[in-house]
């Protein structure tokens, strides 16, 4: 096979056939195919996309240049969470342990920051002594002990996905349905899961802004998920503001330790409970979504939800002493108020605009071997409908970094929109997905 006619082929818009995909990422995977040969043919898909059965393929390749691991040994039916993406979207770190302390465990394999996303990866490591580079054999024993255990790929794991992600990140070739199909279910797929949860975000915050793009990508997931015989579930969720509060990896890890000592962030906690009511469904805890998010509720007002979290930390090597008080984590040199230039209600945010600010306060990346910075971010004080005096504060800027304090005030008040009249938020869960097809979802009533 020659490379560069397959990166030509695709790029005019033909189908690859399963031995040319099959030979290709495994010569990417032996370093027999450089990463700029690769990144071409990341553009290639991006722009002439893949068709349903080739997307097929594409995902199987991936899932198969690796290793699978078989959770077997381990009593229940183990169910994961996977979210698309978007800014302030801490939920895992809530999530996975209240999902395991009703009693459904919990393997969760997660990613590192992807464009203008966070990781979860980068958030838990930004605990002091967090480890997430656990190898297989660890992977099964913290699981078997702790019924959860949250690491990130190993070698052993879908490696042409681990490597096109780093590629994905940095080349702007991230919202492609076909790549984030193959990305995501590869993943998930390898790492011995039973059922699935997806989290397909929409708005101007998410990889696909579109609700019918983010739609056509639930879609394509619930159905690679249910075709490979996992039962796989979806909700298309709101990214037009960011989730919570707070933005960056250590101030998220801040946000979820106080929704697990029982704060009510409505947003974020909504989701969560969502999630974690369809996980114990699957899971088979739960007759219904709605009963699992009541038990969801219990587990976190109870304080067994935190004990949770912290048992994880303490076995996967993190200083506990941080998550019981976050206030002596180091801050940023610089805190900065952002303040309203008008008066009347938050009518909008530019959010994707927001999670590529995070990255040049030191939150994110640009390029693959980027230093993250894990006390920089954001603060919201204001949310979608709040009302605003002019003057007052919106946002709090935390920053390591001299010479963005100026321009990032700046660009930070310009993606908080005010007007005279308040708007009603979109609604944060919107539809719902199985294999039966999609349907409206109206959120029960928990409060």
């Amino acid at each position: 096979m020659n490379p560069v006619e397959l990166i030509r082929k695709k790029r005019e818009g033909d189908t690859l056939t399963k031995e040319e995909l099959e030979e290709f990422i495994s010569r990417f995977v032996a370093g027999e195919i450089p990463d700029y040969q690769m990144s071409a043919f990341l553009m290639a898909v991006y722009f002439k996309g893949m068709n349903v059965e080739e997307t097929a393929t594409f995902t199987e390749v991936m899932l198969h240049s690796g290793d699978t691991v078989d959770l077997s040994m381990i009593p229940g039916i183990k169910v994961d969470k996977h979210s698309t993406g978007g800014v302030g979207d801490k939920v895992s770190l809530i999530l996975a342990p209240m999902v395991a302390a009703c009693g459904v465990p919990v393997p969760m394999i997660s990613g590192r920051g992807l464009g203008h996303t966070g990781g979860t990866l980068d958030k838990l490591e930004s605990i002091p002594g967090f480890r997430t580079n656990f190898s297989i054999a660890d992977y099964k024993k913290i699981i078997a002990e702790t019924g959860l255990v949250l690491i990130g790929q190993t070698k052993e794991i879908a490696p042409a996905d681990k490597r096109m992600y780093a590629l994905r990140d940095v080349t702007a070739t991230v919202e492609s349905i076909p790549l984030i199909a193959g990305s995501i279910m590869s993943e998930k797929l390898a790492e011995g899961i039973d059922a699935l949860v997806l989290d397909v975000k929409t708005g101007n915050g998410a990889f696909m802004q579109q609700y019918d793009d983010s739609l056509a990508l639930a879609k394509a997931l619930v159905g690679i998920g249910n075709s490979m015989g996992k039962k796989t579930v979806g909700f298309i969720t709101d990214m037009s503001q960011p989730l919570g509060c707070m933005i960056g990896n250590w101030l998220e890890v801040v946000e979820s330790v106080e929704c697990l000592r029982g704060k009510n962030v409505p947003d974020l906690m909504e989701v969560t409970y969502v999630l974690g009511g369809a996980m114990l469904r699957l899971g088979g805890k739960a007759g219904s979504i709605e009963e699992g998010m009541k038990q969801c509720k219990s587990a976190i007002y109870s304080g067994k939800a935190y004990e949770k979290f912290c048992q994880i930390v303490a076995r996967q090597g993190g200083d506990v002493s941080f998550v019981e008080q976050p206030g002596k984590y180091q801050k940023t040199k610089h805190i900065i108020e952002v303040k309203s230039q008008a008066a009347g209600y938050v009518v909008g945010f530019n959010t994707m605009k927001m999670g590529l600010l995070g990255i040049e306060l030191g939150a994110g990346r640009k390029k693959v071997d980027d230093v993250i910075d894990p006390a920089a971010g954001i603060v919201l004080t204001k949310k979608l409908g709040d009302k605003v005096v002019s003057g007052e504060t919106v946002a709090l800027i935390h920053t390591n970094r001299d010479k963005t304090v100026q321009p990032a005030s700046a660009e930070l008040s310009s993606c908080i929109h005010v007007a005279d009249a308040a708007v009603v938020p979109p609604s944060l869960v919107q539809a719902y997905l199985d294999a039966e097809g999609v349907k409206p979802w109206l959120t029960p009533q928990l409060y």
